[in-house]
């Protein structure tokens, strides 16, 4: 058993990032390190749990504009929300940062700064392929199937002025540290990932700031840049705790750093356990003691994504299941190294058999058997039995367990444990069978034993169950009439006062649900928002556009255009104009100068990449004192909002549309 210490111990998870509203795979993480939060506090740590929102990016710009929002009003709402969401599902982090907060923004450029003073930090050129919704950039041979190896999104050419990080020259101490250190990446899958995959083969150096975006904190000494986003959002571990760049750093950040645990998920474990502490070394800060890459909670056979329609949210599940409901599930369902499923039947499932039945369905048996009884009365006799012997054995181990695999942090296993407790509670009662006990007067001290041993092992059994679920460990307490156990106080059993009184009225825990009825439900929820996104006819009669027709014309007349695919190359403002923009267009073997009035709709560094229908056989023409060879084809609505007309599938450059 774990002995009380008054020691801090700093956990975090990944902060979130404001692209949306997270769902329940995102939510899963917050969940889980609060869990782990709340059982460290138990063992007498002293405990500052963080997390917080990833605020700043190009995707961020970029839904900002969409919205027709400020990238910090369209920040602002979504952090709210992510808060909202982590407030439900009953976290009890002590900071929530932000990546908009002054003091985070002062602390990054002063960091960036130092580590280009000491030259850590150097001026280049970045041409590469790079996934806007992850902010990264990756050479050909890591993409897969030409695709972004994390999200699996396609990638686009960028090509722009940036400063590098010397990744390389910290490569080998870091590779030194891992080898020493066994614990510092989890799971061990998760360690040889890192180090086969990306450590071994030699790292390259890492882009470290973007020109082609705005939104982000700018570099100090050259605005033009802003500094990644990885550079920018690591560093909140430190920023949050007080650490500061000039040497000022506040005693919080003496007390709490290293970090005990960073919790993440496996999809961005490569930005922890290889940028984060490189970072570090470079700051001359100690790094963490242990990451944390978690599996993913995966809906049906696959990962949640809005584009698959099959994404989850926890205040959707909550409103149907409740808060602990769905904090058991999420934690009892994810395996140590693989990912967990979720799914209405399961949660229903679960609802059914283990949180009804087992757990809820044993607490009110055994207040009900005491009041009815005994009046509410739970008074310890003496009057045992060997079965009594072995239920006191398997409640205390079951605490020892539950606390070495928390130890570990296998807390789904610890769940199982603490359960296992109340399963071995419902087969005292069918071994004991009170009901029969109380129908002999001489058997009624030992009936009053039986219940004072149920009694006990609940409260031991709810009492290690405040971690993970925190309300139902309270309203199980309170109706026993018990305060919670410490876990100091759980290697003994009998400390129940005797002579205690139970609540009169055992309040139900978890009601059992239809699976029928709940299913009709989630069938009308997911009707109710297809009406919400589907636009009514009448919303349809309004999006469309009726034009005055142009005289008629031939075929002759219309073979004489000649449409092609285009590949946007290259592109730039034109600087005499406030309309127009100039792209270098390849079609077929040729390259096309195309000058366009659309900057009031596309940025030049959108443009790039993008294949758009052209007409090749234009005449000619200056615009601004700029030839142009060509006409980039656009859609126009009633508002006069311009949308690049583009093939439906990846076609050549040089097709001819037809």
């Amino acid at each position: 058993m774990t002995q009380k210490i008054k020691k801090p111990y700093y956990i975090t998870t990944a902060i979130a990032y404001t692209s949306g509203k997270p769902h329940i795979g995102n939510t899963y993480e917050a969940v889980l390190a609060d869990a782990i939060a709340r059982y460290k506090r138990e063992q007498g740590y002293d405990v500052f749990f963080q997390t917080g929102t990833d605020e700043h990016g190009q995707k961020i710009e970029l839904k900002a504009e969409e919205a027709k929002v400020t990238p910090k009003e369209f920040v602002d709402g979504v952090s709210s929300q992510i808060r909202s969401i982590w407030d439900l599902m009953n976290t009890s982090y002590d900071k929530f940062i932000r990546t908009t907060d002054e003091d985070h923004e002062l602390q990054v450029q002063k960091i960036f700064k130092k580590l280009y003073d000491q030259g850590d930090i150097y001026k280049g050129y970045y041409e590469g392929l790079y996934c806007t919704p992850c902010e990264a950039f990756f050479t050909e041979s890591q993409l897969v199937d030409g695709k972004c190896p994390d999200c699996g999104r396609p990638v686009q050419p960028a090509k722009e002025e940036a400063y590098f990080f010397k990744m390389s020259k910290y490569a080998q101490r870091l590779i030194d540290h891992i080898n020493a250190h066994p614990e510092f990446i989890q799971p061990v899958s998760r360690k040889n990932e890192m180090m086969n995959n990306f450590l071994l083969p030699g790292l390259q150096d890492l882009c470290v700031s973007r020109t082609s975006f705005t939104w982000g904190i700018q570099v100090p000494f050259d605005p033009k840049h802003v500094i990644y986003v990885w550079l920018d959002a690591l560093t909140n571990y430190i920023t949050g705790i007080g650490y500061d760049c000039g040497g000022n750093s506040t005693d919080q950040f003496q007390k709490f750093w290293p970090a005990d645990l960073h919790l993440i998920g496996k999809d961005i474990i490569r930005f922890h356990t290889i940028y984060w502490p490189i970072f570090l070394m470079a700051l001359d800060l100690p790094l963490p003691k242990q990451i944390f890459g978690h599996p993913w909670l995966l809906q049906g056979d696959g990962k949640m994504s809005k584009s698959k329609g099959n994404v989850l949210y926890a205040d959707t599940l909550v409103d149907f299941f409740g808060v602990d409901a769905v904090r058991y599930f999420v934690l009892h369902e994810m395996p140590f190294d693989n990912d967990g499923v979720i799914s209405w039947e399961l949660m229903v499932e679960r609802l059914n058999s283990d949180l009804a039945n087992i757990l809820g369905n044993l607490v009110n048996r055994t207040i009900s058997m005491t009041n009815k009884y005994f009046g509410g009365s739970v008074v310890k006799t003496g009057v045992s039995e060997p079965v009594d012997e072995d239920l006191k054995a398997t409640v205390l181990e079951a605490v020892k367990k539950a606390d070495a695999k928390m130890e570990q942090l296998r807390v789904a296993d610890a769940i199982t444990e603490t359960f296992g407790i109340f399963r071995r509670c419902n087969k005292y009662i069918d071994e004991t069978m009170p009901w029969s006990l109380a129908k002999d007067e001489e058997k009624k001290e030992r009936l009053s034993e039986v219940l004072y041993n149920l009694t006990e092992a609940i409260t031991i059994g709810a009492s290690l169950l405040e971690s993970f679920m925190p309300d139902t460990s309270k309203k199980i307490l309170a109706q026993l009439n018990t305060e919670k156990r410490g876990l100091d106080q759980m290697d003994a059993f009998g400390l129940y006062p005797s002579g205690g009184k139970v609540t009169e009225k055992p309040e139900i825990l978890f009601a059992r649900m239809d699976i029928k009825e709940v299913m009709e439900k989630v069938e009308a929820l997911h009707k109710e928002e297809n009406q919400k996104e589907e636009p009514s006819r009448e919303e349809e009669d309004q999006n469309v556009i009726d034009l005055e027709p142009k005289p008629e014309i031939t075929y002759d007349d219309f073979a004489k255009l000649q449409f092609q695919v285009g590949e946007i190359i290259a592109c730039e403002e034109v600087k005499k104009s406030k309309k127009l923009l100039c792209s270098q267009v390849k079609i077929g073997s040729q390259v096309r100068q195309i000058v366009s009035g659309i900057k009031a709709h596309y940025k030049p560094e959108e443009m790039v990449g993008k294949k758009v229908m052209v007409v090749t056989n234009l005449k000619p023409a200056k615009l601004a004192g700029i030839m142009s060879e060509g006409m980039i084809l656009c859609a126009e609505d009633a508002e006069g909002n311009l949308a690049l007309m583009q093939p439906e599938k990846d076609m050549p450059a040089g097709a001819e549309i037809c």
